[in-house]
Order: C-alpha cells, then structure tokens, then sequence
C-alpha cells in the first residue's frame, strides 16, 4: 500500500497543534526596518485644511538605506498649485526635499525623520515623526501631530 504525499501531509496538519499550523502556513513578517529600506515613489498625497480634503497632484520619492539615512523630494506637478495651509511649511516653490536620519518606535508604529538639510532650512536640526502603516508593497505615512491633517502612499520600487 502506497502513501501519497497529500495523505502524509493531510495527518502530519492534523497532528500539530492550530497555533503551529498556522505559523506553518503564513510567511513570517520581516522587521520594520527592513521593510521601509529602499525606494519608494509616490502614489498619493492628501491633506485637510479648513475642513477640506484636498488631493494634491505631485510627484516623488523616499529612500531609506539600511545605514540609518533617508531622503525625500516631492513636486507638485503644476507650477501654479497653491502652497500648502500647514502651520508649518515644508515646500517652497512646489517643491519639498530634506535628508537625514531615521529611527523607528515600533510599538507607536512610528518613524522619525531627523533633519540634517532641506530646502525649508527652518527644518534642518528638526525631528519630524510620522505614524507609519504597510498594506502590500504600500508604506502610508501621516504626521504624528494633531494640528496637522495630512496622509501620504508610496509604493516600493
């Protein structure tokens, strides 16, 4: 009599305990680090002033590097688009960019962006917080502060 594969594999499931079954059958998570390394493009910026939600029409990437520094440039698309209602500023002239490093709080889900240069230069010396989520191959970040109401998407390369 032979034993086929499926039948081992059906008993060798019904043998183990549901938790390690389950470990069995999904992919382990990688750390948060390592998931936010590389490159990121933009797929979506939306902020709400005043009550509105407004969907800006940019362009842009983010790049973290497994040393510890990021980077990131945003355009707006139309060179007469509104500069942002912000309280603080972080564009001028329909471009965002400033570079540092970064450190990550996984259990408030956060990653701090510390300002060493940028084209605001009121940033620079600044630490910026954002609260972080993944969803596929997406990163959504959006500010840790509560006078400001904004959410980014960046899809990884």
């Amino acid at each position: 009599m032979r034993v086929t594969r499926v039948g081992v594999l059906v008993s060798f499931g019904l043998l183990l305990p549901a938790s390690n079954w389950l470990l069995l059958s999904r992919p382990s998570k990688a750390p948060v680090r390592q998931q936010l390394i590389g490159a990121w493009r933009l797929v979506s910026d939306e902020e709400t002033v005043n009550g509105k939600l407004t969907k800006l029409d940019q362009t842009g990437i983010l790049t973290y590097t497994s040393d510890g520094h990021m980077s990131v440039q945003i355009m707006d698309r139309d060179p007469n688009a509104m500069q942002s209602g912000s309280p603080v500023q972080y564009r001028a002239n329909g471009y965002e960019g400033y570079f540092g490093t970064f450190d990550i709080k996984e259990a408030a889900h956060s990653v701090t962006h510390h300002v060493e240069g940028a084209l605001v230069r009121s940033l620079i010396g600044k630490d910026l917080t954002r609260i972080y989520s993944f969803s596929g191959k997406q990163l959504v970040l959006k500010s840790s502060r509560p006078d400001e109401n904004w959410r980014i998407v960046w899809e990884h390369y």
